[in-house]
């Protein structure tokens, strides 16, 4: 069974809204700044791709809970969603409120432990009483999240879900990718011979999801058919990426919607910039898709905003609503020599119009946790 989009939002580095992002990221922007949250002094790489919120770069608690409340309001506020339905929030994060956590530990900022949590925050600006269903599920989270939320409405639970994602840099996660990276990234460049790895940036997405019956009955306008979301959990490593499982969850993304690899027309691909993901996602891609792999064309939107950890799967959902509705493919910046393992994939590095109805959009975690979305609209 399908499921239709009818309310959708984003808020990164490049934008207040999907709009906004949109527009930068076929412009080729990047979102990329001097680190704002927390001096550089003690790290190697100085840049990351956050939202420019905090006047004076002084820091303040629950950001990534200001940043959900944002996306998901714009989102139901699109799709006139009625305050009393029968709803389900779920939300998939990387980290939470760590830098709340973070700011209570190092400089006392007062804090409670429901503010990790997110239900609470939601219902306030929502004025509702939904259920909120938290998966803290690394950087595939908010695409794990809209698989959960297709299986309440598939089980009929509930008539309504809205899907949210959220993450913002976090002093410690910071660190430990600065330590850990063997080389010093100055940018995200996904899919080149000399990239370097990955810089992390603030973001929230959020969707609401209906039965297209319900939204023909209401009058809702539809932005996009989810037709599946694949996922697999190959628990191969703690960090590295396993290809074998990133294609299972490929195929069973194919497997779920009734397609082959030759439908998709367009792909927002999770490409972080890192020597063993990108080599990973390549590889799995052209395992499961095999000669079929240079037909769709390729974007890897994390070298504009950064990796925005548990809510860039659906950052790469709204992005690709978006794509398809406006007729163009947002580019990869900084792109100039294509890594090996790639020369057979259709990777952009220009804004390209694209007439396009399927995407498909690739999200991949710690520990083996991989989803696929696969979307259909009309352009």
């Amino acid at each position: 069974m399908t499921y239709a989009i009818t309310g959708s939002a984003m808020k990164t580095s490049l934008g207040e809204d999907k709009c906004t992002c949109f527009e930068s990221l076929c412009s080729g922007h990047s979102g990329r700044k001097r680190l704002q949250a927390f001096t550089a002094d003690h790290f190697n790489v100085r840049n990351a791709y956050e939202i420019d919120d905090r006047p004076g770069g002084i820091d303040r608690a629950l950001r990534a809970t200001e940043l959900l409340c944002d996306a998901v309001q714009a989102a139901v506020r699109e799709a006139a969603l009625p305050p009393d339905a029968r709803c389900v929030v779920v939300v998939g994060t990387g980290l939470r409120e760590l830098r709340t956590l973070e700011l209570f530990w190092t400089v006392g900022t007062p804090m409670t432990i429901d503010q990790l949590h997110f239900e609470r925050a939601l219902n306030r600006r929502l004025h509702t009483s939904f259920p909120v269903i938290t998966l803290a599920n690394a950087c595939s989270a908010s695409s794990f999240a809209l698989a959960v939320a297709e299986d309440f409405l598939r089980d009929g639970a509930f008539d309504f879900a809205i899907v949210g994602g959220c993450d913002t840099i976090t002093k410690s996660m910071f660190g430990l990718l600065d330590r850990v990276n063997p080389s010093h990234p100055d940018a995200v460049r996904p899919f080149d011979r000399d990239r370097r790895g990955v810089l992390m940036g603030d973001g929230a997405a959020a969707v609401v999801l209906e039965s297209r019956a319900s939204a023909n009955a209401r009058g809702a306008p539809v932005l996009a058919t989810l037709r599946a979301v694949g996922t697999s959990c190959d628990a191969a490593h703690e960090t590295a990426p396993d290809p074998a499982g990133i294609a299972r969850a490929i195929e069973d993304a194919y497997q779920r919607a009734g397609l082959a690899p030759e439908d998709i027309d367009i792909i927002m691909a999770h490409g972080t910039g890192t020597p063993l993901n990108d080599k990973a996602e390549a590889e799995a891609m052209q395992r499961v898709m095999r000669q079929h792999v240079s037909h769709p064309r390729i974007c890897a939107m994390k070298s504009m905003t950064g990796h925005t950890s548990g809510a860039s799967g659906l950052v790469g959902v709204v992005t690709a609503i978006e794509a398809i509705e406006c007729g163009m493919l947002p580019p990869t910046v900084g792109l100039e020599h294509l890594m090996p393992e790639a020369r057979a994939m259709n990777i952009v590095n220009e804004a390209t119009p694209v007439n396009a109805r399927l995407a498909q959009v690739n999200a991949f975690g710690f520990g083996g946790v991989n989803a696929v979305a696969i979307l259909e609209c009309e352009s």
